[in-house]
């Protein structure tokens, strides 16, 4: 049951990571067809991820009320709405306001289930969830494809909808799995502590400091892949077309990375893949950093890719030990927040000032995310050490 539960899980996060990636491939004609600006596509990505990070921080009080897999059903269920009204959209207005429940419903799912595979599996399923997600990302894209040669991005929307609510179908088959598993509708979440509140999680210096490796983390993983392509090409004088090949080669790292990982994570803990992982993001950086031939450039990418991979899945599987199972949920929801808040955030900050300099900037920016981010999870663990040391034998 254990196991159809976590191939129930993994096929949820398919589903998270289908829409991510497909508004940039349909906008061009989207656009077009909306009578919208080029630019307003950076509108609707900043309302759907405004509501993920309102939902991700939400996700705590409404798992305790309605459990899991109720959370992961409606949630679903929401973005399976608003994608199948995507295709119906009749102005660009419509995209905004369909954005809220898009954002509501993947924020929350992914908040949920990553709590739920923190608390009740092992780091190997982590790793294996998230090269999941890259899975979905990666085929989002190949289904509306097949569609735009005929400029039909509705009938790829349409689609995605479809496989959405597919899976909306199998989360309402599996309820009674999920109250097998816990022993009831809600119990995944009984034993919450009430008195651990939001702003008593906040005050926490660990907290704080998980909160800015996720916020950093992300703007490492969003930024490489954003301005990655216009770094090579203006400042290393590649072609674009091969310069995005090498951008695809980055993220290629992350799921492949990801998957083998999970194999790691049976031998090696998640503290340390966390702390080589970050050390070869840094090494990554480097050779892209330093005046060196463009080889080194390129395997900079990729490292950082493979650097990347165990990071974020191994830090949200530490939550429960960090912070104790009580209060894991409330905590991976302010995480989950301090991540998106990353991903939307700094990217743009590195664009702005580079479009006020030069984009020769991007890895000293990099590396300036990667440094933070290491030293705020070594700071973590000092304090978790610290914690052990004292507690009485």
């Amino acid at each position: 049951m254990a196991t159809a539960l976590l191939v129930i899980i993994y096929l949820a996060f398919i589903s998270l990571g289908l829409p991510d990636s497909v508004l940039g491939a349909a906008w061009p004609i989207m656009q077009h067809d909306l009578n919208a600006y080029f630019d307003q596509a950076g509108i609707i990505s900043l309302c759907v991820s405004g509501s993920t990070i309102a939902s991700s921080l939400m996700t705590s009080a409404v798992v305790k009320r309605f459990g899991s897999g109720v959370v992961t059903l409606v949630s679903t269920f929401f973005t399976a709405g608003a994608l199948l009204g995507y295709s119906f959209a009749p102005s660009f207005i419509w995209l905004i306001i369909l954005g809220i429940p898009l954002g509501l419903g993947g924020g929350a799912v992914d908040a949920t289930l990553n709590n739920y595979v923190a608390n009740h599996y092992r780091a190997s399923h982590m790793s294996w969830l998230h090269c999941f997600w890259g899975v979905g990302a990666t085929i989002g894209p190949i289904i509306m494809s097949t569609f735009l040669d005929e400029g039909a991005w509705r009938s790829g929307y349409t689609t995605i909808a479809i496989i959405q609510f597919s899976l909306v179908a199998i989360l309402l088959l599996s309820l009674p799995i999920w109250r097998r598993m816990n022993g009831g509708a809600h119990s995944d979440q009984a034993s919450e502590d009430v008195a651990a509140s939001g702003e008593a999680a906040l005050g926490n210096n660990g907290v704080r400091l998980a909160m800015l490796s996720f916020l950093f983390y992300c703007g490492v993983e969003t930024t490489m892949g954003l301005w990655g392509s216009s770094f090579l090409v203006n400042v290393r004088e590649m072609d674009a077309a091969a310069a995005a090949g090498w951008v695809s080669t980055y993220y290629g790292g992350i799921t492949l990375g990801r998957l083998i990982s999970g194999f790691i994570t049976l031998r090696v803990t998640s503290r340390t893949l966390i702390r080589v992982g970050q050390s070869i993001v840094i090494i990554g950086t480097l050779l892209f950093l330093l005046p060196l031939p463009i080889g080194f450039t390129i395997t900079g990418f990729m490292l950082v890719g493979i650097g990347c991979a165990p990071i974020f899945p191994c830090m949200l599987h530490e939550t429960p030990a960090r912070f104790g199972r009580e209060r894991s949920q409330k905590i991976m929801g302010y995480q989950m927040a301090a991540a998106y808040t990353g991903a939307t955030f700094l990217p743009p900050l590195l664009g702005w000032i580079a479009g006020r300099t030069t984009i020769a900037i991007f890895p000293f920016f990099i590396v300036a995310y990667a440094l933070i981010m290491l030293l705020s999870s070594e700071r973590i663990n000092q304090l978790l050490s610290s914690r052990k040391a004292s507690q009485p034998r």
